[in-house]
């Protein structure tokens, strides 16, 4: 039996043939990394190659002395006689499938994503393979995501209504990917948006990056004694509890996370307001996904790993296998202390990044 072109090695997936890894968890010499979230992109390899879309949050969370090179959506690169190219995984901005083709054998390593549109990054595109990777941060059938624009909604309501009731808005969300999602869609005329100097710091990159995104302010330019009443604010999920929210005086606290639809997650963050909103796809999407790719082998990593392989053997027919590794969900975001965003997490596998 041939050995597969992509196996699990004690550094994360590598393919022999092109003598290079994906998305490794550990130094290597060269590596193919799907997207600038902590829990994907690592510090420390003699060079990456990574999505050109993203380069400025790639240098910022790996070094600016990092040896980056870049390719764009759809172009193909010969590594070592193995052909790669990237291709849009609608996560976060320039978040990639990687595409590995062999000696007529393609795998597909799908990285973070989702189905949904959303305006900040390119969206989802099925790539058909023999042997599909994906993740399963949500892969049990209770996840189902209602329609953004109705999220978005929701959190205009909530901003409004805590103006009447005289207090600030304090919004927790992923500084890559999700607050830029959120600023987006917004509806930026309700009242002055502020931000935590982690999140002002990844909206800079995004701008700079080709994003267009409302004004923010940094919530350390604001003067003394500054009325918070109006504003939102939005912040990393570890910045909840911590002295840097006392100034805003009275305040109503939510998170926008794929975890605010489960029962109980809200109450035990100490939460006011959850809002559903995941860069993460949900049951269907992975489904969905999957299926588009023609694959008759899945491979499944990161979240409810034996759930969604059982269905995919059960129900499909498909060779699906589980694929553990050190990383289970969505944690990791590309965030000033990512190990404190983690911390910040439901009691679930991690989330959001």
């Amino acid at each position: 039996m041939n050995q597969p072109l992509v196996v699990q090695t004690e550094r994360g997936l590598y393919c022999a043939a092109g003598d290079f890894y994906i998305d490794p968890w550990r130094p290597v010499a060269r590596a193919l990394v799907t997207h600038p979230h902590s829990d994907h992109a690592h510090a420390g390899c003699e060079h990456y190659l990574v999505n050109a879309e993203a380069e400025r949050i790639y240098r910022l969370r790996l070094g600016l002395d990092a040896s980056l090179q870049l390719l764009p959506y759809g172009e193909a690169l010969a590594i070592n006689g193995v052909q790669v190219s990237f291709h849009p995984a609608g996560h976060i901005l320039g978040s990639a499938q990687i595409r590995i083709e062999h000696r007529g054998e393609i795998w597909v390593v799908s990285g973070d994503y989702k189905l949904r549109e959303d305006p900040t990054c390119r969206r989802f595109e099925p790539v058909r393979c023999h042997s599909f990777i994906t993740e399963a941060t949500f892969g049990l059938p209770i996840y189902h995501w209602p329609e953004p624009a109705n999220v978005f909604v929701e959190m205009n309501e909530w901003w409004r209504a805590n103006q009447t009731a005289g207090r600030a808005s304090l919004l927790l969300a992923y500084a890559v990917g999700k607050v830029q999602r959120i600023l987006n869609s917004i509806d930026p005329t309700l009242g002055p948006i502020y931000t935590h100097g982690a999140v002002e710091k990844m909206l800079t990159e995004y701008r700079a990056s080709g994003v267009a995104l409302p004004p923010t302010t940094p919530v350390y330019e604001a003067p003394p004694k500054h009325d918070w009443r109006k504003a939102l604010i939005l912040a990393p999920p570890s910045a909840q509890g911590t002295s840097w929210t006392r100034r805003f005086g009275a305040h109503s606290t939510a998170f926008a996370s794929g975890w605010m639809s489960i029962r109980g997650t809200r109450r035990r963050q100490a939460l006011d307001r959850g809002f559903v909103l995941s860069d993460h796809a949900d049951w269907d999407e992975l489904l969905t996904a999957i299926k588009a790719t023609d694959a008759a082998q899945v491979w499944v990593t990161h979240g409810y790993v034996a759930v969604l392989a059982r269905h995919l053997r059960e129900e499909l027919g498909l060779d699906a296998r589980e694929l553990r590794t050190t990383y289970q969900g969505e944690g990791g975001s590309a965030e000033t202390d990512a190990v404190v965003e983690a911390a910040a997490l439901p009691a679930v596998p991690q989330e959001e990044s």
